[in-house]
């Protein structure tokens, strides 16, 4: 069996940060992926290698384990060994015997399954757990394939749907649910290669208008400098909508007032919603008519 470099198959050097192996995976992902390449089989066998390095690489004690494999099979390939004669296996056993956690410390113990994984995929996160005398040997949580899905902000907020295209050819439509933000992973299950789970990782295009903190958003609105002395109301941008929030009189240039409800929906349960926040930015007219100055000049006069 011959040693698959993960690291080569991303590009990325082996100490490469996870930012780096996960932009270097989206980025060949996309190029890859089977929906971008129909019948394309090398394609295909590309996308399914570049999603088992990742799977690897991206949880932090697998690419523990993975490494520790490379740094004993570099030394045995730098001491003249030929790459058929490595015992696989006794590593493996030697691994197994020190771990401190156990296996579950780097298989999470959940019962997934290795399905659509090659056979060196198959040694080293199948050979481990079957020296610990598990049932299933294969038991690690696998994180699946994963599918970048751009969406707006406003989708983002109201919902949306996607439609795929599984395997087989047949089209698939997946809800998103209103609150997911930028990094947010919406499973479907069975839509990916092998009938293995899909995940769409969400990115949310920004919206000039509001600044996004969890739940929580915060915009603008400007508003003259006679309404902050006078009071009165102001027209305040949110995601529904225009509405009037009142300015009581004095009110100080960027104070924030608080709308409550009128954030983001939260993911879990879209009834309950975030905070807006109202930064308040001041205009001061750059034009005056000889009245409002000659008003203006003696105003200043008057002592507080």
């Amino acid at each position: 069996m011959d040693y698959k470099d993960y690291y080569k198959t991303l590009g990325v050097e082996r100490k490469a940060s996870a930012d780096e192996i996960r932009a270097a995976y989206r980025k060949l992902a996309m190029k890859y992926h089977p929906d971008k390449n129909p019948g394309d089989k090398k394609a295909e066998e590309k996308f399914k290698e570049i999603n088992e390095a990742y799977q690897v690489l991206s949880d932090e004690q697998k690419r523990a384990h993975y490494d520790r494999l490379g740094s004993a099979y570099s030394n045995y390939r730098s001491s003249g060994g030929r790459p058929g004669d490595f015992r696989w296996d006794e590593w493996f056993q030697q691994q197994a015997a020190g771990q401190r956690g156990g296996v579950d410390d780097i298989f999470g113990g959940s019962g997934g399954t290795t399905g659509g994984f090659s056979d060196f995929f198959r040694m080293i996160f199948g050979e481990a757990m079957r020296s610990q005398g598990r049932n299933n040997p294969f038991a690690y949580d696998s994180p699946g394939y994963e599918q970048e899905a751009t969406i707006t902000f406003s989708e983002s907020f109201e919902g949306t749907s996607r439609q795929l295209q599984k395997p087989n050819g047949s089209k698939l439509t997946v809800r998103i649910p209103p609150g997911v933000k930028t990094g947010s992973r919406v499973r479907v299950a069975g839509a990916g290669p092998d009938g293995s789970d899909l995940y769409l990782l969400i990115q949310v295009e920004e919206d000039e208008r509001f600044e996004r903190d969890g739940s929580r958003l915060t915009t603008t609105a400007v508003v003259d400098v006679f309404t902050l002395i006078l009071g009165g109301d102001v027209e305040v941008e949110t995601p529904t909508g225009k509405v009037k929030l009142g300015i009581p009189p004095g009110t100080q240039p960027e104070q924030v007032f608080r709308l409550a409800g009128r954030g983001m929906p939260n993911v879990k349960d879209a009834k309950v919603r975030g905070d807006l926040h109202v930064r308040l930015k001041v205009q001061v007219p750059k034009y005056l008519s000889e009245k409002q100055r000659g008003l203006i000049e003696e105003a200043s006069r008057i002592k507080f």
